[in-house]
């Protein structure tokens, strides 16, 4: 029996990354190394969705590079916005303290949450990261939302890779 897609909401690093010129930066280059791998070979098992939080994300910086983040993302399904969307959005920023500059993370989860999207990847974890995550965790809980995962695209391939090995009775994740 074939099991449904999982879902991926793509935040706005990832067209960022993959679509910028190419870097001398080693962890650059290893960042768009690892986003390239998951474009060419793994996007095609989730549905992939976005935001206009993306969107207005991508419209930004350099005109060209900005052209290039939205030709990138012009095919990805966008999620509509809701006031739902906005007051969560909004109580996840009281609840996370972070900068007004980091505001939109914010947004970027909560739509994950109110449309129930399984995975949220993105290569900017510093809002979003580990001590976010189990204070999003912990507030959803109380309220019975749900909890998208939170990775960057290496972690993401490995955990989804450790998982279909598991399914597929390999209990070592190779």
């Amino acid at each position: 029996m074939e099991t449904a897609k999982k879902s991926v909401y793509i935040e706005t690093t990832i067209p960022s990354v993959i679509t910028a010129r190419p870097s001398s930066d080693i962890r650059t280059i290893y960042k768009q190394y690892v986003t390239n791998e998951f474009w060419e070979n793994e996007r095609h098992k989730y549905n992939l969705y976005i935001s206009k939080y993306v969107v207005d994300e991508c419209t930004k910086g350099d005109k060209d590079a900005a052209k290039r983040r939205l030709d990138f993302i012009k095919d990805i399904p966008l999620l509509p916005a809701s006031k739902d969307v906005e007051d969560l959005a909004e109580e996840y920023f009281k609840t996370l303290n972070v900068p007004e500059k980091a505001k939109t993370d914010c947004f970027h989860i909560a739509i994950c949450v109110v449309k129930e999207i399984d995975f949220l990847i993105s290569w900017n974890l510093t809002h979003l990261g580990t001590d976010s995550s189990l204070k999003i965790s912990e507030y959803n809980i109380k309220r019975g939302l749900k909890i998208p995962y939170l990775y960057d695209p290496e972690t993401f391939m490995r955990a989804t890779e450790f998982v279909d090995n598991q399914k597929k009775g390999d209990g070592h994740g190779k």
